[in-house]
């Protein structure tokens, strides 16, 4: 018997280390006016473009049958299971699993599974997801392994600056005064995730300045408690994060920094164009 670990989609952890960790995924889905599709069938470069040209899509999370057939799938083979999905203040993921976690319970009594909501998404909730199924390698129990996650998230943080607030605007983010004032006077805000959803931390000129604010935000992080692992996130803007990356190797005194792209759920929300980090912290 051992602990399997399930996430979502809009984790965005890098297939190859996703594969070595036998993390399973949910994907949630995108749906333009004449098409829907999961956010795993399709390149972050295509939907982008496909976005430049139909409109922006809307999103929706995987329906309790697949849900079902997939926890159902791990407890039926004698497997702990242990799930971390998106915050539940942005998608009705965690919910609907709790609702299915409690159907397959009466029919496998004897069966563990928790839900976590890790109140994030992205790599903060992909931080959450690789720290358990490290732990599930380890031989660790799924009790074990639920209080490193709750602890992992706690020391977690994502901060991102988008390129515009058009997105923001039309995704009932931002009000539509405040995304038209902030175009007008190309005010950039540096958003964090609070309390499950999108917060503005601070709001300055140029997304120059905005990245210097982020970076700023983080070392203060860094040097009050420490950085664990950190990871650089953009969407369509790659050099912009490479330069990023070699800044915050810098700084950290790091050999490395990992790169990952945002995909379309959490995508189409913020827009081409916008980068951000997610780290946590040793302490």
């Amino acid at each position: 018997m051992a602990v399997r670990i399930m996430t979502d989609s809009t984790s965005y952890i890098d297939k190859d280390l996703r594969e070595a960790l036998d993390i399973n995924i949910m994907p949630l889905y995108i749906s333009f006016k004449n098409e829907s599709m999961k956010e795993t069938d399709i390149e972050n470069h295509d939907f982008y473009e496909k976005m430049e040209r139909e409109g922006i899509p809307v999103s929706s999370q995987p329906s309790i049958g697949e849900l079902y057939e997939e926890m159902e799938r791990i407890v039926k083979g004698g497997d702990d299971l242990l799930c971390i999905f998106l915050s539940s203040e942005m998608s009705g993921t965690y919910i609907n699993a709790c609702k299915v976690k409690n159907i397959i319970l009466e029919k496998y009594e004897d069966a563990k599974i928790h839900v976590i909501d890790s109140r994030s998404n992205s790599m903060q909730l992909g931080f959450a997801a690789i720290v358990a199924a490290r732990a599930a390698k380890e031989g660790k129990s799924i009790e074990e392994i639920r209080t490193i996650v709750e602890e992992n998230i706690k020391r977690s943080r994502f901060l991102f600056i988008p390129d515009n607030l058009v997105y923001l605007q039309k995704g009932g983010r931002i009000g539509g005064a405040s995304a038209l004032i902030g175009n007008i006077l190309k005010l950039i805000p540096v958003l964090t995730v609070k309390d499950g959803k999108t917060a503005i931390l601070k709001t300055v000129r140029t997304k120059v300045r905005a990245i210097k604010a982020m970076i700023d935000e983080m070392m203060e992080d860094y040097l009050n408690y420490g950085i664990e692992e950190i990871i650089v996130h953009h969407i369509n803007c790659y050099d912009q994060a490479k330069a990023l990356a070699n800044n915050l190797m810098e700084k950290l005194k790091l050999d490395h920094v990992d790169i990952a792209d945002i995909g379309p759920v959490i995508g189409l929300h913020v827009g081409p164009g916008a980068i951000g980090i997610v780290y946590y912290t040793k302490e």
